[in-house]
């Protein structure tokens, strides 16, 4: 997929590229976005600007994640070190951590997150991310609406699963308003929506161990038409499920995250 009405560039597949060009939808994020100046800010996939330069100027300095070369060169034209930092690489293998450094003896600054990310890498990129949660002020992207969705569904329907339990364990999420397809060069095929993550502080995560959370949350919903009895069943027997008052005939998506980290705490403890 190429396109040439991007300002010459020429949107590349591979990289999910779609280039926001819209400025009343650029307003409207940047007002949802609120960037402060001085604040630890940085862009996902900045493309060709069109957030980059109203985010430039409210906080003086911005940090970008760019893994294209001829838009890192574009970026490098248009503004000075001062400016803008430009991390060359892949958004999935960036440590963005390093961003707010080590804390001493206070918490360090709050790292803020914006983007908008490409469709084809967005459930990756959402878990490599939740991995620095702790050193994050908050998160808001552009995704695909159904994705979105997904983050804020509720137990007992369609959408919610891994995705859902996982990021609802981390962050306070909500879905700000959706973006339509005219609003991109080139235009994709699907709506989008802008969604805010706001991590949850450490004191409320309650799993004693967050790796075991994980494997338990993946195989309960990977094979999302079976019970829990037979997708849990390295994990639990009978007097477990009697114990933590589970039906074990229900299926994954009828258990809320609190339930999740129970069976996981109580797993960890015996």
């Amino acid at each position: 997929m190429q396109d040439r009405n991007t300002d010459g560039h020429r949107a590349r597949k591979r990289f999910g590229q779609n280039f926001l060009s819209d400025p009343n939808i650029i307003r409207r994020i940047i007002d949802a976005i609120r960037p402060q100046p001085g604040e630890c800010m940085v862009e996902i996939g900045p493309g060709l600007g069109a957030m980059t330069m109203p985010l430039i100027e409210r906080l003086g300095h911005l940090h970008v994640v760019e893994i294209d070369r001829d838009l890192i060169a574009r970026l490098r034209e248009s503004w000075t070190p001062d400016q803008i930092t430009i991390h060359e690489g892949d958004a999935l293998k960036f440590d963005f951590g390093a961003l707010v450094g080590g804390g001493g003896g206070e918490a360090p600054p709050g790292l803020r997150i914006v983007g908008n990310l490409p469709y084809n890498i967005s459930t990756p990129i959402l878990f490599h991310l939740a991995e620095f949660a702790e050193r994050v002020k908050d998160m808001t992207f552009m995704l695909q609406k159904e994705v979105v969705m997904r983050m804020v569904a509720e137990p007992g329907t369609e959408e919610y699963g891994r995705l859902s339990v996982m990021l609802q364990y981390r962050f306070r999420m909500g879905r700000l308003f959706d973006v339509p397809p005219g609003a991109f060069r080139p235009a994709p095929k699907v709506m989008s929506s802008i969604v805010r993550l706001v991590p949850l502080p450490p004191e409320q995560l309650g799993a004693s161990d967050h790796a075991l959370l994980g494997r338990i949350v993946t195989a309960a919903f990977g094979q999302r038409r079976k019970t829990l009895k037979n997708t849990l069943r390295d994990f639990m027997d009978d007097e477990d499920f009697a114990a933590l008052g589970l039906d074990p005939g229900l299926r994954g998506e009828r258990l809320s995250v609190a339930d999740f980290v129970a069976i996981a705490n109580h797993c960890a403890a015996r």
